[in-house]
């Protein structure tokens, strides 16, 4: 007997922790450096909301990071986010690090992610999704892939899915209308 497939609204239901990755979903994926060898990244302000409307609606945010910034962590400190773990290029250890601290199960956390350092937490994820940027081998196993390019919208869709399939969505814009 086979087993049902989940359908991504399915699995979007049932998240209780969004992790995102930053350079190339939170970011377009390019690095900018001064001569004096400062960094500066660019966000994406409808993205930023999206995180904030995700936080509003009772999901927990986080963000596992490879490299470290301090942009990344100011970033963070603006939209609420009180969980980030930057600097490690193991994300599968870093989240089990994480889930000691939110005992969230496996299949209640959702990911987004683009390169493959981000691989083994999306395919151990209860939705592991992919921007329409990434790494085709890393589209080819997400549950989904956004329509938005990374840096550029595809956050805001993954909160968004996550909101409509908690019948949240609706609510959190409500007070724009």
């Amino acid at each position: 007997m086979s087993e049902r497939l989940i359908t991504l609204n399915e699995r979007a239901a049932m998240i209780r922790l969004a992790v995102f990755d930053v350079d190339g979903v939170l970011t377009d994926g390019r690095l900018y450096f001064m001569p004096d060898g400062t960094e500066f990244k660019s966000f994406n302000t409808l993205d930023g909301h999206g995180i904030k409307m995700l936080i509003a609606s009772g999901v927990q945010v986080a963000i596992i990071s490879g490299r470290n910034s301090p942009l990344v962590e100011r970033r963070a400190a603006n939209l609420g986010i009180k969980h980030l773990i930057q600097g490690r290029e193991d994300k599968l250890t870093a989240l089990d690090e994480l889930r000691q601290r939110l005992p969230v199960p496996m299949e209640c956390i959702a990911f987004l992610g683009d390169d493959l350092p981000d691989l083994p937490v999306m395919r151990r994820v209860g939705l592991g999704m992919a921007v329409a940027t990434a790494d085709s081998f890393v589209r080819e196993h997400a549950h989904g892939v956004t329509l938005a390019a990374g840096g550029l919208g595809a956050a805001r869709e993954f909160c968004e899915l996550i909101m409509r399939a908690q019948g949240t969505l609706a609510q959190a814009r409500a007070p724009y209308l």
